[in-house]
């Protein structure tokens, strides 16, 4: 029996897989990954191993603090706390306070939390083509615009705002959404987005259009959440989405490039919103916090700083989009857009209409000729690029 049908045997014949042939990996270096039949391929899409598949710094690192101490988090460790306050100076004030988790899931769901105790509202807003996470309170928060074209229900404490098409602008949308939840007598606990609208496909935004969102939610009694989670950790060439896109949240989330491979992610937020999330909730997450966290997170940030990475991530990411927009193969290649190292580029059909369909055999072509890249975006239609 190969290893595709024993996985299918032993996870279910529907866990997710990726490519329509499935890649049986056994290696990585750098920006190369190796399949059991000893293929190389180039990653242009896992941002996991944000500074290279098996850095030899996080690794020494990850593998010193195993061998010395690995405990749960109700342990003071001076490592831990280093790496706390390291990673709430590079947030702009206040955000000087973290509470740590192990997915982006689980860092979404703990900011919701936070939104509702310190509001007492209940709404959120987000876009409608967001992924936030997939557990029950999170997952209302994605794909909002997919489930309801399939007729799907939406939460009644939520709503998606359009993407802007040229004649509207996000922010419309979301005004209109405020609107709602406050004539449902909901009101808004928080408007939740992705900094750069990521699984939306880097759609261009006006500039300061994120600030007025800020505005615009405060007004209402909410806050601002940025998800950080594939925005930062420099993939836009500063360290944070939010940044880049010229706002400040109330709260921000971060994960999976957060500890290169190592489950960690997080939530900074002003110290008392922390301590009220902290005195109001039984909050624990045994693996959350931990020395061998720490250590991964202190070498990514090593790395990202030691190398200069903030500099060379805008050249090699418009390096790369121009490459792209400069292919002009065919018609069915509509915009590039690139946000640092991060590249969405628009499949077309023949009458200049997205085409998911087209886009996903582009993804297994490029799986063939050995390059991993993805997909995102309405309709899956966009292709993504977002190497380490």
């Amino acid at each position: 029996m190969t290893s595709l049908a024993r996985h299918k045997q032993v996870f279910g014949h529907s866990a997710p897989l990726f490519y329509d042939e499935p890649i049986e990996l056994v290696g990585g270096e750098g920006v190369w990954l190796f399949d059991s039949d000893g293929r190389r391929y180039l990653d242009a899409y896992n941002n996991v191993p944000c500074v290279g598949h098996a850095n030899p710094r996080v690794v020494a690192a990850v593998s010193a603090q195993m061998a010395t101490l690995q405990v749960h988090s109700r342990y003071v460790h001076g490592l831990v706390v280093d790496y706390a306050e390291r990673l709430a100076a590079l947030h702009l004030e206040p955000l000087a306070s973290l509470v740590f988790a192990c997915s982006g899931t689980e860092a979404d769901e703990v900011a919701m939390t936070m939104a509702r105790l310190a509001t007492g509202k209940r709404g959120f807003i987000t876009s409608e083509a967001a992924y936030h996470g997939n557990n029950t309170d999170v997952g209302r928060l994605s794909d909002i615009g997919g489930r309801s074209a399939a007729g799907k229900p939406i939460d009644p404490e939520v709503r998606g705002v359009p993407l802007p098409d040229g004649s509207r602008r996000f922010v419309d949308g979301v005004a209109d959404a405020i609107g709602s939840l406050e004539e449902a007598g909901i009101g808004v606990a928080a408007v939740l987005m992705c900094s750069i609208l990521a699984n939306e496909g880097l759609p261009p935004l006006a500039a300061g259009e994120m600030a007025e969102v800020v505005e615009l939610v405060h007004a209402a009694g909410g806050l601002m959440i940025a998800d950080e989670v594939q925005a930062g950790f420099a993939r836009s060439g500063c360290w944070w989405g939010y940044e880049y896109s010229g706002f400040e949240p109330d709260i921000a989330v971060m994960g999976k490039p957060m500890g290169a491979g190592i489950p960690f992610s997080g939530v900074v937020a002003p110290v008392e919103l922390v301590d009220r999330f902290r005195s109001s909730t039984r909050y624990f997450n045994t693996f959350a916090a931990t020395p061998v966290q720490a250590a991964a997170g202190m070498a990514v940030i090593d790395v990202i700083e030691d190398e200069g990475l903030l500099g060379q991530i805008p050249r090699v990411g418009d390096h790369l989009a121009a490459g792209l927009r400069e292919m002009g193969v065919t018609d069915r290649l509509g915009e590039v857009r690139n946000v640092g190292l991060f590249v969405g580029a628009d499949w077309l059909d023949h009458d200049g209409g997205p085409d998911g369909e087209g886009a996903r055999a582009i993804v297994n072509a490029a799986r063939q000729a050995g390059v991993l890249i993805g997909l995102d975006g309405p309709h899956g239609r966009v292709l993504k690029l977002r190497p380490p």
